[in-house]
């Protein structure tokens, strides 16, 4: 026998998954009580907070900021810590 065990960060993904292995007759068991540890839930805060500014950028309610300026205001704020 072997286990597969997959973590599914989609909750909407779950019953296709559920479906499939069910149409291939596999057992399955679903624990829904995993913990993230400390970093891997500062990542999925900024992967969160990532995905919500592309979305709002697609949807046009942000405007980015041009490269050129950016890069200088970068240059800047390294420039202050010398």
């Amino acid at each position: 026998m072997t286990t597969l065990t997959v973590n599914i960060d989609n909750e909407k993904d779950l019953p296709v998954i559920r479906e499939i292995l069910t149409r291939f007759g596999l057992n399955y068991k679903i624990d829904q009580s995993a913990e993230l540890n400390k970093e891997e839930k500062k990542l999925l805060t900024k992967l969160k907070k990532s995905f919500k500014e592309i979305n709002d950028w697609e949807k046009g309610k942000v405007n980015l900021q041009n490269a050129k300026e950016a890069i200088a205001e970068i240059e800047i704020e390294l420039n202050n810590g010398i």
